[in-house]
């Protein structure tokens, strides 16, 4: 069984530099976390220049994400992740694994013994801890950027039902958008046969507010990627995957089949 503990976590992100989500509900999620547990956390973020989510910058900023992770491992974190899924899954299947191992290499070179995640390979991870096997999901970008997140996704063994695009190319416009607008656009998803629905597979996209209502609305499984970031960053702490109000990925539930 997992051991509480006041000790205090540092949370490290690599980030777009246009990217105003991941910093919000990222720490909400540990905040609310907080006040059921004893363990505290810190936050710590280092950014990647991006403006429009296309292809073409989204390769540039990739290659500044090394010299994030060097600067994270100057901060001594004790877990660090990316903090743009599409960015990794449009360089084609398995990516994630090499990025892993690329940041991995840079913090151990930079005397941080950190486990290194990204939010690319947390919702494969979450997904696949849900026993999800056909998933409906819903994300911002232009439909070849989701084509390409969803043939990144069925290679890993997990198929989708069915993919909403909403076409937002600003990725400042992405992180302005109401999340509780999802509680809508969600009853236009076909999700007859799927084991979980992924409210936003966009980390910029704000669903947090809405993911709890939108599981108990449609009676499956509801997460997100930011949700699915936080739980691999719990398991990387080896501390309790519970969020109040963060849907069954973070539930009470998850929390029994980590002790068994």
């Amino acid at each position: 069984m997992m051991q509480a503990t006041s000790r205090t976590y540092r949370i490290g992100q690599i980030v777009p530099s246009s990217n105003t989500t991941m910093e919000t509900e990222i720490p909400a999620m540990l905040r609310a976390r907080e006040a059921i547990y004893p363990e505290r956390f810190t936050f710590h973020s280092s950014r990647m220049r991006m403006h429009r989510v296309v292809k073409e910058e989204l390769e540039a900023m990739n290659r500044e994400g090394l010299r994030c992770a060097a600067e994270l491992a100057d901060a001594r974190v004790d877990v660090m992740s990316t903090a743009c899924l599409v960015a990794i899954m449009a360089m084609g299947p398995g990516y994630h694994r090499r990025v892993e191992e690329d940041l991995r290499r840079i913090a151990r070179e930079n005397r941080c013994e950190a486990p290194v995640m990204t939010s690319a390979g947390a919702l494969v991870a979450g997904l696949k801890a849900l026993g999800a096997r056909r998933i409906a999901l819903m994300a911002p970008y232009m439909k070849p950027l989701t084509a390409a997140v969803v043939a990144y996704i069925e290679d890993e063994g997990i198929e989708v039902l069915d993919a909403m695009s909403f076409e937002i190319p600003d990725n400042l416009e992405v992180g302005r958008r109401d999340p509780l607008q999802l509680l809508d656009d969600v009853k236009r998803l076909h999700i007859a046969n799927a084991d979980a629905v992924v409210l936003s597979a966009c980390v910029q996209m704000p669903s947090l507010a809405a993911i709890q209502t939108a599981q108990d609305r449609l009676g499956v499984p509801v997460t997100s990627t930011a949700v699915c970031t936080v739980r691999q960053m719990l398991d990387h702490l080896s501390l309790a995957p519970v969020v109040p109000n963060a849907g069954a990925l973070l539930g009470e539930s998850a929390r029994h089949l980590t002790e068994c």
